[in-house]
């Protein structure tokens, strides 16, 4: 394993995967539902129910969620001339995007059993290549920057880099959408992120381990020592409903859009709105890794967790207000969202880190593909019932005329985000890297 430190070049090519992989999630997540099952108002034809579409995300999520331990083992375990991640990142990739592709193509004229099938099948293939792929690329993280310095300045650029990623995702996706259509995005989606994910194995490519010994650990023994762990135990909920709540909050945005406002294609205003959280998200970074090397890491995640907590149920007002634009109310909400989303962007994978560490000086074992394949297993099981949830939510109310359950969407995010601060409250690993963090490299 090279322990030199790696180049500013390698740093920004591993970096930019984060541009392609945040753009794809981010547009799915926010138009997968709406596609699929679009509000009556939308005079777009509804190719399934409102919540048979989100039990069958909810479905390919939890399901998908079991991929993510399985795998990370597989991972762990490989050996092979190429060492044990870049063989899966070669062959998944492709796949990856193909099926991000299919997934919004539903054959016409299928009825609702067939475009229910097609879906899950979809979906489920889309599941299994993207956490082959994925798994694999973040695993080499804490491989390739050994030092904290390193690690920490891996992960600002890439903070940034996703940050721009989302923006392609959630603003020009939505632009895409308005102006050529859903098969048009989905395809430019997939493009970038393939494109970007094979920059970043060649900026590595010399720094992946090919020595590296698979730890001498059986499944089901690794999987109970993870979830033994702690300071894991304490971290993982905040990470997984930190991120419920933001999804939440992004899925609902469209149906918000189309009610409160009342504009014919919501695509332009979804646009804005998430372009606005996005630019507040990123001049915060800055400011949030100088509060994190003045007092910790830890302790900044508490209070972005602990703001959105309190931010996100302010979408259920939005609109109400007289005197003042209904638009401008909900893009308020998504500015003052912005610094609290810079928590969940910067610190979850260096705590993870931290904790990875901290095990291998405990035991001399390294597991990243483990911790980080676990965190990604309970995350996708909680946030895949989001779309069920808010399926449900929407039942109550998804037109102008009745907004209620648009409205329930906001103060039910703000619930997850402060559940998870509760827990975190226990984590008191010593954040030894928070002097090295530099978000700009």
């Amino acid at each position: 394993m090279d322990d030199s430190p790696p180049t500013r070049r390698a740093k920004l090519l591993y970096a930019s995967s984060s541009l392609g992989s945040e753009a794809l999630s981010q547009s799915r997540g926010l138009w997968i539902l709406y596609v699929y099952a679009p509000p009556r108002s939308a005079d777009l034809p509804r190719l399934l129910p409102l919540g048979l579409a989100g039990l069958l995300l909810s479905i390919d999520g939890v399901i998908g969620a079991f991929y993510y331990p399985i795998i990370s083992y597989l991972t762990d375990r490989t050996r092979s001339r190429l060492g044990r991640r870049l063989p899966y990142i070669l062959v998944a990739t492709p796949l990856w995007a193909l099926f991000a592709v299919l997934v919004f193509t539903p054959p016409s004229g299928a009825g609702t059993t067939g475009i229910a099938v097609y879906l899950i099948i979809t979906l489920e293939l889309g599941s299994i290549s993207a956490t082959f792929s994925g798994s694999a690329f973040q695993a080499l993280l804490p491989e390739i920057a050994r030092r904290s310095s390193d690690r920490m300045s891996v992960i600002g650029m890439r903070t940034y880099f996703g940050a721009a990623g989302a923006a392609v995702g959630l603003v020009g996706a939505s632009l895409l959408v308005d102006h050529a259509g859903v098969r048009t995005m989905a395809i430019v989606m997939a493009a970038i992120a393939l494109v970007t994910r094979y920059l970043g194995t060649i900026g590595v490519w010399h720094r992946a381990s090919r020595t590296q010994p698979p730890p001498e650990i059986r499944f089901w023994g690794a999987l109970r020592a993870t979830f033994a762990n702690g300071q894991f135990l304490a971290l993982l909920p905040s990470i997984v409903l930190f991120q419920a709540g933001v999804a939440m909050i992004l899925a609902v945005l469209p149906y918000d859009v189309k009610a409160v406002l009342g504009v014919h294609k919501p695509g332009t205003y979804v646009a804005i709105f998430t372009a606005l959280a996005i630019v507040s998200m990123v001049a915060s970074i800055p400011f949030a890794a100088r509060r994190a090397r003045r007092s910790s890491m830890r302790e900044t995640y508490r209070r972005a967790m602990l703001a959105a907590a309190c931010i996100f149920p302010l979408l259920a007002l939005a609109g109400l207000a007289p005197g003042v634009p209904k638009s401008v109310q909900i893009g308020l909400v998504m500015v003052i969202a912005g610094p609290a989303l810079a928590g969940i962007y910067l610190f979850p994978d260096a705590l993870t880190s931290d904790v990875i560490d901290d095990e291998e000086r405990r035991l001399a074992m390294r597991r990243e593909a483990m911790y980080f394949g676990s965190a990604n297993f309970v995350s996708q099981l909680v946030t895949s019932l989001v779309p069920l949830m808010l399926g449900l939510l929407l039942l109550l109310g998804d037109s102008s005329r009745h907004q209620l359950g648009l409205r329930l969407a906001g103060p039910v995010g703000g619930v997850l985000v402060l559940l998870g601060y509760v827990v975190f409250r226990s984590y008191n690993l010593p954040d030894e890297v928070a002097p090295a963090i530099s978000p700009a490299g």
